[in-house]
């Protein structure tokens, strides 16, 4: 007959249940402990947590640390002592901590998820993560006004909004696709950037500049623009109107840019402005830059108006001042709107008055006079 045959059954099961976890125990000897086994948190989270391996048996034990059901996309990090470890050994009557890191992702759905950590043939450590909301792992990009016109001159800029609405830090690379020649700067808070950070659940403002090409046609153009990083990105179509362009030549009537001029003396300059671009231009206005001592004055000095393709005549009163030496000039002219501008440059030339070219004549003449004198005067002895 067996030992524990004259005991009732219900004694005997619960004897069997106290035996067992003791032999089990003592058999292997290693205990896997953390006290916060189950912990609720948001979307995006890191947890950490200090796990002790005891060892309350009689000898060394070098033991295998792992995880097990850690769900998909979720990422650990385990290390003792600084370092990244999968096994650890510990004395007897000794016990050692493993760092254990674990980060949910942004894109994850409410609910608990269990875990395991293991003490390879040893113990099981058994953890469960309450996510307390759904997650996403979303970026909006969005602008109130998407649309600007203009004209060739302008320069654009949208005032827009970039939204983290992960639940991680995110590092966004700012991009933009644009027709040839365009030219598209962000500014992420005012300052030009071609990439921002930006924390869970921030919005951060962003400036775009658009600068159209010098030369570009009426028409409607589009520009993509984008945040985008490795796992998450937004884009933004942004569009520009321009309604024309605004450009001028300032010449003469003959193209030729010189003229001559006596010291002292004045001279008209025929001018002609031509609006080359495809928009009119209104209250053109002319400013000089000219020799020292010399006096320029157009008109009239102002043009209200010209039409596309028109032109304008004006008058260059130019004198040049009294003390000027024989030699060529340099003087500017500057028809100018706001939106466009045409530099002239003219060289004029000064040549010496009528009357000091007589009085040279003269000395020259009585200067060979005085030689010829002097030659029959004195050539004869």
């Amino acid at each position: 007959m067996n030992n524990f045959d004259h005991l009732p059954k219900s004694l005997f099961t619960i004897l069997l249940f106290l035996l067992i976890p003791f032999t089990t125990s003592a058999s292997n000897g290693i205990l896997l402990y953390t006290p916060y086994t189950e912990i609720s948190v948001p979307p995006g989270e890191s947890i950490a947590y200090s796990i002790d391996v005891e060892n309350h048996g009689s000898q060394l034990k070098d033991i295998g640390i792992s995880l097990s059901g850690l769900p998909k996309d979720w990422t650990y990090t385990m290390k003792a002592g600084g370092f990244a470890v999968n096994r650890i050994s510990v004395l007897p009557g000794d016990k050692k901590t493993v760092n254990l890191e674990v980060t949910v992702p942004a894109k994850v759905d409410k609910g608990k998820y269990r875990f395991k950590v293991i003490a390879n043939h040893y113990d099981v450590l058994p953890i469960v993560i309450d996510v307390s909301e759904k997650g996403t792992y979303k970026t909006e990009f969005f602008c109130e006004q998407i649309n600007m016109e203009g004209n060739s001159k302008s320069s654009f800029q949208f005032a827009a909004k970039l939204k983290n609405q992960t639940g991680e830090k995110q590092m966004y690379s700012l991009q933009a696709r644009a027709p040839r020649g365009w030219n598209v700067i962000f500014k992420p808070n005012y300052k030009q950037a071609t990439a921002v950070e930006i924390g869970p659940g921030k919005t951060t403002n962003l400036t775009i500049e658009v600068t159209p090409p010098v030369i570009v046609a009426a028409g409607t153009y589009k520009i993509q623009v984008q945040a985008i990083n490795n796992g998450s990105e937004a884009h933004l179509p942004l569009e520009v109107v321009i309604t024309g362009t605004y450009d001028m030549e300032l010449t003469t009537p003959t193209g030729l840019l010189s003229s001559k001029i006596t010291a002292g003396d004045e001279k008209n300059l025929e001018l002609m402005l031509v609006n080359t671009g495809t928009s009119e231009l209104n209250n053109v206005v002319f400013s000089t830059a000219k020799p020292k001592d010399w006096e320029i004055s157009i008109k009239p000095d102002t043009i209200a108006q010209i039409k596309p393709g028109a032109s304008a005549k004006v008058v260059a009163v130019i004198k040049a001042a009294d003390k000027s030496v024989p030699g060529d000039y340099i003087s500017k002219i500057t028809a100018s709107t706001p939106e466009a501008k045409s530099l002239a440059s003219f060289r004029i030339s000064v040549k010496t008055p009528m009357l000091w070219g007589w009085l040279g004549i003269l000395i020259v003449m009585g200067t060979l006079y005085g030689i010829y004198h002097l030659i029959q005067k004195y050539g004869r002895r």
